[in-house]
């Protein structure tokens, strides 16, 4: 049932976008290193910026897994399951980079995302590169309803001064280096533009 693509069409890029729930997987390049997955889902903060390209903003948290592995050697898959309508999967493989608040790329990616989607705790923003594209059955992917989103994270960092989550992310450990002991935030992390 499974089909590759050349690129994210405009039926591929209406399902994604209609998803409120999407998947990263990386993972770093030792043999007995920790595979991270990872759900993202405030409202917005991803955008299919092209055919072959892809952005969502990365937020604080305990751990910088991914930022990591991106550092270490780009590898990323994104998924998003159909909870609701026709099961499918849809799954994005490629290779990324962490955009940090200091790259003169920032700003502009920033604006291709709705203003309501920035908030305090923006790390980064994840930009991937599709290299493969395809979509499978979905058939064991369980019906749900999607409610609301969850503001407890944004409520959390909304009460934060930027300094104040430039050293929230430095008391983490696993946001200066990932659980293999690989770079992952650059500290001081830099302000927003």
């Amino acid at each position: 049932m499974g089909k590759t693509y050349e690129r994210i069409d405009g039926r591929l890029r209406a399902f994604i976008e209609a998803q409120p729930l999407f998947f990263t997987a990386s993972a770093p390049l030792a043999g007995d290193g920790h595979v991270n997955v990872s759900p993202k889902g405030r409202s917005g903060t991803l955008v299919v910026l092209d055919e072959l390209t892809l952005a969502y903003l990365d937020f604080g948290g305990s751990t910088a897994e991914t930022v990591a592995h991106l550092r270490e050697n780009g590898r990323i898959t994104l998924m998003w399951c159909a909870f609701t309508g026709p099961p499918t999967v849809v799954r994005v493989h490629g290779r990324g980079e962490a955009v940090f608040r200091d790259d003169p790329r920032f700003a502009g990616l920033l604006a291709r995302f709705p203003a309501d989607a920035d908030g305090a705790g923006l790390r980064c923003v994840v930009l991937v590169h599709a290299q493969r594209v395809s979509d499978s059955c979905g058939f064991a992917v369980p019906f749900m309803d999607y409610r609301e989103d969850r503001s407890l994270h944004a409520d959390f960092f909304d009460r934060k001064t930027d300094p104040e989550f430039a050293e929230y992310c430095a008391g983490k450990p696993y946001n200066v280096t990932s659980v293999d002991g690989l770079p992952a935030l650059p500290l001081p992390l830099p302000p927003r533009p």
